[in-house]
């Protein structure tokens, strides 16, 4: 078999990590698939549709640093432009892949399928380009060319890339890659390094410092650099809950989760009344920070970006990555870093002792669930009751927690935890997600047991929309969902007792004996739906409604 455009594409994403390749066949893709199949290198992932292909492209690419989803065009692509869009706005590089028609289909403007019957073909791209921080539409005479700046630009920017790949580009004839893709360089200026280190000294000097860190810090790779300063010195130290995990909450002088006025108060002191406070790779969120409540003095902050750094709200410093600018921290933490603080962070929140045949509470399940959790699960919480429930327990080294607070797309977190759970098979995915949220993407339960992948599903199953409730109309009927047999629906998706293990729990001891069961089976995939109240909700759950309740309500 000659080597063509598509076996080129198909290597660049194997060299940048890529393993398993997520999406729906269609029949502009079908026989750019066969080389998918035949890569060496490389496995199909079917998909039941093409929006959960998308949500396990980004689960899989927040593991690995890239993932990639294939679709056909027009009706297969926009069936995947929620998921592509979530990247987007989470900073998520995942390489959508369109199998388009033919370029002499193109260029005559024929009415065809998956169209809108006016001959144009470049609509869908037109939408991409929205979302996604490259595109290219790959022609004859420089595809190989436009494949590895796209790939290039999703690296730099950490956000989705398009390709349109027509049935004859992919098939033509290509030379394989001459070298590796250049690794990105960092940016940062030495001028910038010099004066940032100069002033940062000068601003922390002898001050009480406080980190408080989030996403960035993990999208753009500089997960070392932060936990190599915050390990020089006791400093305490604070995430927002879309950062969660991306320092270790193990940590004697680890604060807890800052969620702005919701905050516990020791949380809320050390961010809000410390003498300096580095903020690094942090983004303010309505849903992370209860309505925008948090209170940030710019002019006692020093702040970390991707790119650039700010000093008091004023003196700005750039090009500055944000690795780079850790690295200054690290050098000069002799002149800031206290070393003889007590320890700041509060003792974990006590499990439920409630007896055994107590019906279950939120505030019971969630510190259960999370005393249960290994040192390498791999936690993903739907955007609702799981999320909140979740954010601000403490969670033992080594555990990575995803959500998307941001985008909050419920259903997002079946299909994600599958692909996280593709992309590190080593680890033990957790998923942890809503009635209402599963019945949306539910589907992809069938290919996570077609896939044997082990791990455990939690469910909870409180009959409906429950942040919807806690936001507005508690006993309305547009936040009931149907009600579902759900311990019959692994069976239905292709599961058997030798690779699916069901378990319920309505009460307090049932959820321990439950989760000691999950613990246990480690070879298997376990479905644990657990019972609570329709309107029983998280603790932060209310703070956050009452903010978004206020902000829509709003004349």
């Amino acid at each position: 078999m000659a080597y063509v455009v598509g076996d080129y594409l198909l290597d660049r994403l194997h060299e940048l990590g890529v393993t398993e390749i997520f999406g729906v066949p269609g029949d502009f893709n079908l026989q750019f698939l066969d080389h998918v199949v035949a890569h060496p290198g490389l496995r199909w992932v079917g998909s039941a549709n093409e929006l959960n292909a998308g949500y396990a492209a980004d689960g899989y690419a927040r593991l690995r640093g890239i993932g990639a989803v294939v679709t056909t065009y027009g009706v297969g692509e926009l069936s995947a432009v929620n998921a592509i869009a979530g990247s987007y706005a989470e900073h998520v590089p995942v390489v959508h892949i369109v199998g388009v028609p033919a370029k002499d289909i193109q260029a005559n403007h024929r009415v065809i399928h998956h169209t809108l019957g006016d001959g144009d073909f470049h609509h869908f791209r037109r939408i991409a380009a929205e979302v996604t921080c490259a595109q290219a539409d790959l022609g004859a005479a420089d595809a190989c060319q436009e494949i590895d700046r796209v790939l290039n630009s999703v690296r730099v920017h950490r956000r989705p890339g398009y390709l349109m790949l027509a049935t004859d580009v992919a098939r033509l004839e290509a030379a394989p890659p001459a070298a590796p893709l250049a690794p990105a360089a960092d940016f940062s200026s030495d001028g910038a390094r010099l004066a940032f280190a100069r002033a940062a000294r000068e601003f922390l000097a002898d001050r009480q410092v406080t980190v408080l860190a989030d996403v960035f810090v993990d999208r753009v790779g500089a997960t070392d650099e932060l936990r190599a300063l915050l390990a020089i010195g006791e400093v305490p130290h604070a995430t927002l809950a879309w950062g969660k995990t991306v320092v270790d909450e193990s940590a004697p002088h680890f604060v807890g989760v800052y969620t702005g006025a919701a905050s516990p108060e020791p949380v809320r002191a050390a961010v809000e009344d410390a003498e300096r406070l580095i903020t690094v790779g942090v983004q303010y969120t309505d849903s992370i920070t209860a309505g925008f409540s948090h209170r940030i003095d710019p002019r006692r902050t020093l702040e970390i970006g991707p790119e650039r750094s700010v000093i008091a709200g004023v003196d700005a410093f750039a090009p500055l990555s944000l690795p780079a600018a850790l690295e200054v921290l690290a050098e000069i933490s002799a002149d800031f870093a206290p070393t003889h603080i007590a320890p700041v962070a509060p003792d974990p929140e006590p499990v439920d002792r409630a007896p055994a045949d107590t019906p279950l509470t939120q505030a019971a399940l969630w510190p259960l669930i999370a005393g249960a959790l290994g040192n390498s699960n791999i936690v993903v919480a739907d955007q609702g009751s799981a999320f909140f429930g979740l954010a601000t327990l403490r969670m033992p080294a080594g555990i990575t927690f995803l959500g998307q607070p941001l985008w909050g797309s419920i259903g997002y977190a079946l299909p994600a935890a599958l692909g996280a759970g593709l992309a590190c098979p080593d680890r033990r995915a957790v998923l942890v997600i809503g009635d209402g949220a599963a019945q949306l993407s539910i589907q992809e339960l069938g290919t996570w047991i077609r896939e044997r992948l082990t791990g455990v599903i939690i469910l909870v199953d409180n009959n409906g929309y429950a942040i919807e409730r806690a936001i507005h109309g508690p006993q309305a009927p547009y936040n009931d969902i149907a009600p579902w047999r759900w311990s019959e629906l692994p069976h239905a998706f292709g599961g058997d007792e030798n690779s699916v293990l069901t378990l319920r729990a309505a009460t307090v001891g049932e959820l321990r004996e439950c989760l000691e069961v999950a613990t246990q089976a480690q070879d298997c995939l376990v479905f644990l739906q657990v019972v609570t109240g329709t309107t029983d909700y998280p603790p932060l759950v209310a703070d956050i409604a009452a903010a978004l309740t206020r902000a829509n309500s709003r004349s």
